[in-house]
């Protein structure tokens, strides 16, 4: 069967990419894209013209794609389709995404709901068990459908290092430096090429709380219809550097029981060959990928690993007994965002909304 899809804020980067993963997608059909009212009315392949997610796309796929007429996201008709992705800016998404899910189920690559008791962030291979919040979030906001967040783009992989280091080993705190492409800046505002070749921007507004925040509540656990935030502390510093795409963080983290490195290692390596999303079109074989080369991760050379699905980790180095340094590596506009919403709508439509 196939689910016919659509894509608000489809005129953004996010939303380019959404939309031209989902038009070559077996399980989806592409029936509608919106944008803000400055957009609406223009064919669809104004924007994706001179991209590369334009020039990506099968012939077929591209004439259709650009063919399509923006609507405007504040009018869109959510019931056109079964689901529904935004790509929406987090100002705009608190009120349309709410919108939309009164008759459609959302996966958004927005932080406007993530923090939301009833709402969890789905992060596919590290926490499907939070799904089952979704049917609260239905009964508190009496919606037919739903929001389904994915996390902020450096936490995918993150969160998804951590994981295996808490179940293994218990984790108490976590100090990380995380260095993020220009790409997740997206188009607008974005970051300015003579701002940023040859520099490093210290801040990125708002992002430290989100790193901070999210990882807690992907790895709390479920009681009684509500996540507890798990109890380890993160501490963040977010920079902007000269790289197009991916994010490398440099990661402390103290633990409960004695760690080694060659224990996380064989933790890193086995997490995920059992999780629910294995076998989903776009889930990777491996979910974190440890470097052989003490040199790695580097986003040029790693980030395209496994589609972009798969996170890397190296520089795998003792911080005391009950203590690990390492470098991880996300692909931002991939995992961390466009793919990995396409991941978590797999698993909603083939073991949750049942679907497919």
């Amino acid at each position: 069967m196939v689910i016919r899809v659509a894509v608000a804020g489809a005129t953004g980067a996010v939303g380019m990419r959404l939309a031209s993963i989902l038009a070559r997608h077996s399980w989806f059909e592409v029936v509608g894209v919106s944008s803000s009212s400055a957009s609406a009315g223009r064919p669809y392949g104004e924007f994706l013209a001179g991209t590369d997610v334009g020039r990506s796309l099968p012939q077929p796929q591209m004439d259709r794609l650009f063919r399509m007429v923006v609507e405007d996201s504040a009018h869109f008709d959510p019931a056109a389709a079964d689901l529904l992705f935004s790509a929406l800016p987090s100002a705009p998404a608190q009120k349309l995404e709410a919108q939309y899910a009164r008759s459609t189920p959302v996966v958004s690559t927005s932080s406007a709901f993530r923090m939301e008791p009833d709402t969890p962030i789905l992060l596919g291979g590290v926490n499907t068990e939070h799904t089952g919040l979704l049917e609260t979030q239905q009964r508190n906001r009496c919606w037919k459908g739903f929001v389904a967040p994915k996390p902020n783009c450096a936490v995918a992989g993150l969160a998804t290092t951590l994981a295996p280091l808490r179940d293994t080993f218990g984790l108490r705190s976590a100090v990380v430096t995380t260095m993020q492409a220009v790409s997740g800046a997206g188009l607008s505002p974005g970051v300015r090429a003579f701002d940023v070749l040859g520099n490093i921007i210290p801040y990125i507004p708002r992002e430290e709380q989100k790193v901070a925040c999210e990882p807690r509540k992907i790895l709390g656990r479920m009681d009684d219809g509500r996540i507890e935030l798990a109890s380890f502390s993160v501490d963040a510093t977010c920079t902007r550097v000269p790289v197009l795409d991916g994010h490398l963080m440099s990661v402390y983290v103290r633990t409960e029981r004695p760690i080694s490195p060659g224990e996380a290692r064989r933790a890193f390596e086995s997490f995920g060959r059992d999780a629910p999303t294995r076998g989903l079109p776009s889930s990777p074989k491996r979910t974190i990928t440890v470097c052989e080369n003490e040199a790695g991760p580097q986003p040029r050379l790693d980030r395209d690993r496994e589609g972009g699905m798969t996170v890397t980790v190296g520089r795998l180095r003792s911080g005391g007994a009950e203590g690990l340094r390492y470098l991880c590596l996300v692909h931002n506009t991939k995992l961390g965002a466009a793919k990995g919403a396409v991941l978590t709508a797999e698993y909603l439509a083939s073991r949750f909304l049942r679907w497919v």
